[in-house]
């Protein structure tokens, strides 16, 4: 089950609930193969929904990491992700705000 509390964030990828997390360690992952100069600079393209695909599916591998989910980048390229792009967008953006935010009660 997903927390949020913790920056938990569920996605069903090929019919199964992954909880996925930005990890300081998966932070630092996501860093090194951005095209970003930095993880603020993402933020604001999730921000102004200027962000790409390639930004989703490195949010989505980083915090498939985190979670400690056990879907390689090769099978995340063929999923079918429950709610499509849409749902992989707004879950790889919810990532984000979770990891630099505090949830509302």
């Amino acid at each position: 089950m997903a927390n949020p509390w913790r920056g938990d964030v569920a996605l069903v990828i090929d019919g199964q609930t992954q909880v996925m997390r930005l990890t300081l360690g998966a932070l630092a992952e996501l860093e090194t193969v951005m095209v970003s100069d930095s993880l603020m600079a993402m933020v604001q393209r999730f921000e102004s929904s200027n962000f790409t695909s390639n930004d989703v599916l490195a949010l989505l591998r980083a915090g498939l990491r985190g979670g400690r989910c056990d879907v390689s980048d090769e099978a995340l390229l063929h999923a079918e992700i429950e709610g499509g792009p849409l749902a992989a967008a707004r879950a790889a953006a919810e990532l984000l705000a979770r990891a630099f935010t505090v949830p509302q009660p």
